[in-house]
């Protein structure tokens, strides 16, 4: 499951359902990303949502 679609996806969901969430960062993962005529890496990507989701919705 990428984590910049499914994982983020599923976590906003259920955390508006009321339950309580937890991301196992190490399993699941993300690819390059192209921005533009700009190529993301899938590492920089990964720790953005991971930040985005611990920092808002879970842990």
């Amino acid at each position: 499951m990428m984590t910049h679609m499914c994982i983020d996806t599923t976590v906003r969901a259920v955390y508006g359902l009321g339950y309580k969430v937890v991301v196992v960062s190490d399993c699941c993962a993300t690819k390059n990303l192209k921005m533009g005529e700009r190529m993301v890496k899938a590492e920089d990507v990964q720790m953005a949502y991971m930040a985005a989701i611990r920092g808002t919705f879970g842990k």
